[in-house]
């Protein structure tokens, strides 16, 4: 198969000594990287969104495990590093901050890594790695590590754009904060969404820190080079960091809800004490109007010169006692 830019190929090339070449036949190409055997030299292959049919064209030449393949068309896969007899395979989820929404929005990244190849599958437009084969093409001393140098620039740039999403969290979260504790008016809506954006964000950071560990830490890691394994042991650190920060994000936003609605709460207590002691003054001329209403003759206010006045004026008394009551009693 010739390696060029149709259908779901955005990219390929064939990397000898740090330097970038152009590929013919993948089988040809792969012979001829194998037979000269220097670990560093390497084919890297780029689809995106690829069907079923697709990917079978790039797997007849590489002989990809059927369960990464199967994973890699179908999609939805947790962050993950699964290890087979000759290759292996990384799930990324890599994530992309909209700064007009203040949402997150997740794409995936499939990575195959396997004697002197490494294939990166893409779903989604939140991708890591505009720009990034570029880059790698520019320090030819990293990429003469090999596949695996590879793969850990394309998951420290995931990690890097976690840590720049954690920073607009948290920017968002103080916000939050300080207008609940601000007595503003806060609609609820906006802090359970950030709260399911914080969830969205923990769904691509936490499952991907224990596969991470194992690369760099495990007896059973594929990576052989001790600089990858620092390299890849720093993005843990940084990775273990955000995954602590957006844990303490969840608990905090649950303790902001819990804070708002009690405020909710207690206004809307308020409001009904409120709505109780004007309903209560208004009750008492209410009933005294109501009994002269009645019209009975021989009530003697009624034929008393100064009656209607004498009773307007116990309606005004009453209700100005009872108003300074509730005052006193706070319900005003």
């Amino acid at each position: 198969m010739l390696c060029h830019d149709e259908g779901v190929i955005v990219d390929q090339a064939v990397y000898m000594d740090g330097a970038r070449h152009d590929c013919g036949d993948l089988s040809d190409e792969l012979a001829a990287l194998r037979a000269l055997g220097a670990p560093g030299n390497f084919l890297w292959i780029g689809l995106k969104d690829p069907t079923q049919a697709e990917f079978d064209d790039v797997n007849d030449e590489l002989q990809l495990h059927a369960l990464a393949v199967e994973d890699a068309v179908q999609g939805r896969e947790r962050a993950k590093v699964e290890l087979y007899d000759t290759s292996i395979f990384v799930v990324l989820k890599p994530l992309r901050y909209i700064e007009s929404t203040s949402d997150i929005e997740t794409g995936e990244l499939m990575i195959f890594v396997g004697d002197h190849f490494i294939v990166t599958v893409r779903r989604g437009d939140a991708s890591p790695l505009a720009g990034l084969r570029q880059q790698l093409e520019e320090e030819p001393d990293r990429l003469q590590l090999g596949p695996m140098a590879v793969l850990h620039s394309i998951v420290d740039s995931v990690v890097d754009t976690y840590t720049v999403i954690d920073e607009e969290i948290a920017s968002d979260l103080e916000a939050i904060e300080t207008e609940v504790f601000s007595g503003s008016r806060m609609d609820t809506a906006t802090i359970y969404r950030l709260k399911r954006e914080v969830l969205e964000f923990r769904r691509a950071a936490v499952p991907l820190s224990a596969p991470l560990q194992m690369l760099h830490h495990s007896t059973h890691s594929p990576v052989d080079e001790a600089e990858l394994r620092l390299l890849l042991r720093d993005v843990s650190d940084h990775l273990q960091a955000v995954i602590d920060h957006v844990e303490s994000y969840d608990r905090l936003l649950t303790d902001i809800l819990g804070a708002h609605l009690a405020q909710i709460s207690v206004q809307q207590n308020s409001d009904m004490r409120r709505i109780s002691a004007w309903v209560a003054i208004a009750a008492v001329p209410t009933m005294i109007a109501g009994i002269y209403g009645m019209n009975f003759d021989d009530m003697p206010e009624l034929r008393w010169r100064y009656g209607y006045f004498a009773v307007l004026g116990l309606m005004a008394v009453l209700c100005l006692g009872i108003y300074r009551a509730f005052k006193r009693s706070g319900w005003l």
